[in-house]
């Protein structure tokens, strides 16, 4: 689990960590050089679900090496199967990361939302939704490893 406690604002008790595959851990379906490390450190205190149409096709492949759970979803009304998925595993207890319009809700709905602004940009709405925006994906996933970072940013 991870704990944030920030001031004036709310604490988030988050025992899964949601992630968009495409444009956020990887640019033109090839994951981002870096991010296997990052995500099995990670791996060691939050459960990690990477969920994607899997446009390219080689999600599977390129996390192998990572320690999460990948999940597969339908082309059509992608929004609404990436926010039902983070309801199912309970809002309160997930902090998601996306850029794109079909993360709008999954962002919004999630304890912790947070959009990353990479090569393939991010989606207007996706970022109105998120509680922080980062320029990439390894620095919104220090966050999490040092989640006083958040508190800094969101505190009141």
């Amino acid at each position: 689990m991870i704990a944030i406690d920030i001031p004036g604002y709310k604490k988030i008790d988050a025992e899964y960590l949601v992630l968009d595959y495409n444009g956020t851990l990887a640019i033109d379906g090839t994951i981002i050089p870096g991010l296997k490390d990052i995500l099995n450190i990670l791996a060691e205190d939050i459960q990690i679900h990477v969920i994607t149409a899997n446009t390219f096709g080689n999600a599977k492949k390129n996390l192998t090496d990572v320690i999460c759970k990948l999940v597969i979803i339908k082309e059509e009304n992608k929004q609404i199967q990436k926010a039902g998925y983070i309801t199912k595993l309970g809002e309160q207890m997930v902090i998601a990361i996306g850029n794109g319009m079909n993360d709008e809700l999954m962002l919004k709905n999630a304890a912790l939302g947070i959009a990353v602004v990479q090569k393939e940009g991010a989606s207007v709405k996706s970022l109105l939704n998120a509680d922080i925006v980062c320029n990439n994906i390894i620095d919104a996933l220090e966050l999490l490893i040092n989640p006083l970072r958040v508190a800094a940013t969101l505190r009141r």
